[in-house]
């Protein structure tokens, strides 16, 4: 009932749907980890995640006391906009929707010039009077998230929102920071091994865990 409260399901709706709030609350509880957690359940889980994965674990905080386990806390972060804009949504079947850790310069290039919706104006003369929205510019986003430095981020804001800075000058800068984050990744990716993978992978007790 509490289940069909939450996410709104009715009685029709498959019972899958109703399976899987559970399934997403599970890894909240350390029981669930039996070899890292062995006889510890009385610790506390911290969850990052957007905030479209709210309701399920709102019902676990709901839970957790009555099973006997600790309520989880959240950390929720903001969503990562698709390449076309807020409205849009990242998916596998447009690859132009997003940047991919394996994409070439040449094709980071191509997409955010091509599809990194933009809020300048539709000319270079409204845009030098009016400025930006930087309120649905994709570019100024996606700095938002992979610009280190805050000041140039600043910058970039208040120059484009003027109308100083043009848009094709804002994407050229996101292009050269989508970039290199790409090679460094893609050259780190080439040294990882299969063995690597495994280790990492192996159901094992991590050590240090507390001391």
């Amino acid at each position: 009932i509490q289940v069909v409260g939450i996410f709104g399901f009715t009685h029709e709706d498959h019972i899958g749907k109703i399976s899987f709030p559970p399934i997403q609350a599970v890894p909240s509880f350390p029981s669930s980890f039996p070899h890292l957690f062995a006889g510890r359940d009385n610790l506390r889980c911290l969850i990052p995640c957007a905030i479209d994965q709210d309701p399920y674990f709102r019902m676990t905080r709901d839970v957790a006391p009555r099973i006997g386990y600790q309520k989880p806390a959240l950390i929720e972060s903001s969503f990562f906009p698709a390449l076309q804009g807020e409205t849009g949504k990242m998916s596998a079947s447009d690859p132009n929707s997003a940047i991919y850790v394996t994409d070439s310069p040449k094709v980071i290039k191509n997409k955010v010039n091509r599809y990194a919706f933009s809020g300048g104006q539709d000319s270079i003369e409204n845009h030098r009077k009016y400025g930006a929205n930087l309120e649905v510019d994709i570019p100024v986003k996606y700095l938002g998230f992979f610009l280190e430095d805050d000041d140039e981020l600043e910058h970039i804001k208040k120059e484009y929102g003027a109308g100083r800075l043009l848009t094709g000058e804002v994407k050229k800068r996101l292009i050269e920071v989508l970039s290199e984050i790409v090679e460094r990744h893609q050259k780190a990716r080439a040294l990882v091994t299969d063995e690597m993978v495994d280790a990492f992978m192996a159901v094992r007790p991590l050590p240090h865990m507390f001391s």
